[in-house]
């Protein structure tokens, strides 16, 4: 019987490398701080969280255990924050973010019908992402441009006044 797992013990170490220049960081910066006792690693918890989600694009498993040995907190611990901050992503995300307003001014101005029209065009529902990682689709309680409405942001682009029939167009510019 061949078994695979020093291979991908070995696959999973180059995966991680760029997680533990990361964690070398934070050691070094902390030397004096003395990182690992509780308090200071609950303090370097969420920086260390955003660099890796900023390298992986996401937070994925086996980043978010080595995360918590590092650490030495649990994984509860991990889920707890990661779960509670918006910013966290714990599946891959689209090359395109699409941030539907949902708030009251685009609510009232047709939000929903463009939500429709987007998971229409994209094959998806709100909260997921399409197969090809090229976009993912969010509703979101308000942009900020209450004077637009209804809006939506694709990455950092904001589209207003939309009606349903202008969202193919929209989505095109990006599908290229």
């Amino acid at each position: 019987m061949d078994c695979q797992c020093g291979e991908q013990r070995e696959d999973l170490q180059k995966f991680l490398q760029p997680l533990e220049e990361i964690l070398t960081e934070y050691e070094k910066s902390s030397e004096n701080e003395q990182l690992f006792e509780n308090e200071q690693k609950e303090k370097h918890l969420i920086p260390i969280l955003q660099e890796a989600q900023e390298e992986y694009d996401y937070l994925p498993q086996d980043a978010l255990r080595r995360i918590a040995g590092h650490l030495d907190l649990s994984m509860s611990e991990i889920y707890g924050v990661v779960t509670f901050y918006t910013q966290f992503h714990l599946q891959p995300r689209g090359e395109h973010i699409i941030q539907i307003c949902t708030g009251t001014a685009c609510h009232v101005r047709g939000a929903e019908e463009i939500v429709r029209e987007m998971e229409k065009e994209l094959g998806i529902s709100s909260g997921e992402t399409t197969d090809d990682l090229k976009f993912t689709l969010s509703t979101v309680a308000c942009i900020g441009a209450c004077g637009l409405a209804p809006v939506i942001m694709i990455n950092e682009e904001t589209y207003g006044r939309l009606t349903p029939d202008e969202v193919p167009e929209i989505l095109n510019q990006y599908k290229s």
